[in-house]
């Protein structure tokens, strides 16, 4: 397992970073949080988690050691891979998951684009015992909490118009929500268009 890399940030995407180490530039996955934090040009340090695939190696990085583990366990929950879990730190803080787990609180998780008030109640069973306390670190307090932001919404209705079942398209807005975020932690909004054709391709049948 790559517990962690640390090198000179070569490359900004919307989802990814790569990041320098001995000679060779490695591709990490990245939330919006963690791509606001590096700079082109600059040192960083990445806590990672390897996900193997039978088509694919995917290696995530994460600010510090308690969101990689938090990555890591909520994944343990049924129906939770790593896509949702990155979708769920993109929103709430490792405490702030903690907290709401320990609440039995479901509004904190519906607020996650893709999970709705059955996928909440069962995550707050399966990882009641897992997450473990709140530590008292920084809580983030998400703006999805408000309702799904507008362009969620529109590239929602236009998956759904274009046939796909509301369960595709909220796999689909899940798989481009740091996307989006990582645009809007840069100050522009997200652009509905691109992220449609984002949205299909990680459906594996554009259209």
């Amino acid at each position: 397992m790559i517990a962690s890399i640390q090198g000179t940030v070569a490359a900004l995407a919307p989802d990814a970073a790569v990041v320098e180490v001995g000679g060779f530039g490695v591709s990490v996955q990245c939330g919006p949080g963690t791509l606001a934090s590096l700079r082109l040009g600059e040192s960083a340090r990445l806590a990672t988690s390897l996900v193997v695939r039978e088509e694919s190696l995917t290696l995530y990085g994460f600010a510090d050691d308690d969101e990689r583990q938090t990555f890591e366990l909520l994944q343990t929950a049924s129906g939770v891979g790593p896509r949702l879990a990155q979708a769920m730190l993109a929103v709430h803080t490792p405490d702030a998951l903690r907290a709401a787990v320990a609440a039995g609180d479901e509004k904190a998780l519906t607020a996650v684009p893709g999970i709705g008030k059955k996928g909440a109640q069962k995550l707050l069973l399966e990882l009641r015992d897992r997450l473990g306390a709140p530590t008292g670190g920084p809580v983030r307090a998400p703006a999805a909490a408000r309702g799904p932001s507008p362009w969620q919404e529109q590239l929602h209705g236009a998956l759904v118009g274009l046939g796909y079942a509301p369960r595709e398209a909220d796999e689909a807005v899940t798989a481009v929500t740091p996307r989006a975020e990582a645009e809007a932690a840069e100050g522009r909004t997200p652009e509905t268009g691109a992220l449609l054709r984002a949205a299909l391709q990680s459906l594996g049948r554009p259209r």
